[in-house]
């Protein structure tokens, strides 16, 4: 396989791994949230308050925030994203250099 073959073959199995994660996360939600109603309602777990309402959002809160990362983040700034700010940055500091070389050569000269 050449390099670049290898490189998607390893991004797409990432992606995979996230979306599974992803899936595991919410099956995880489904069946803890079951739970927690249960724990609360009939199991009289302090039912003098109704507390699985807030855990429950709280979980999917954070369950929404991980939807988002794989979603959207992932798919924006993957690895291509990071190759392309890698060479804007190389760029502009080979372009500081020729800067600062021109102006040591310039100075040298007027120097002479």
């Amino acid at each position: 396989m050449e390099a670049q073959q290898i490189e998607l073959y390893e991004y797409a199995r990432g992606r995979i791994k996230q979306k599974k994660h992803l899936f595991y996360h919410f099956l995880l939600l489904c069946i803890g949230s079951i739970f927690i109603i249960v724990a609360n309602k009939w199991l009289g777990l302090f039912p003098e308050k109704v507390w699985w309402t807030w855990t429950v959002a709280i979980w999917v809160f954070v369950f929404l925030l991980h939807v988002i990362k794989v979603f959207i983040i992932d798919s924006f700034m993957n690895k291509n994203w990071e190759r392309e700010q890698v060479d804007k940055l190389i760029l502009k500091q080979n372009i500081k250099i020729e800067k600062l070389k021109n102006d040591l050569d310039n100075s040298n000269q007027t120097v002479e």
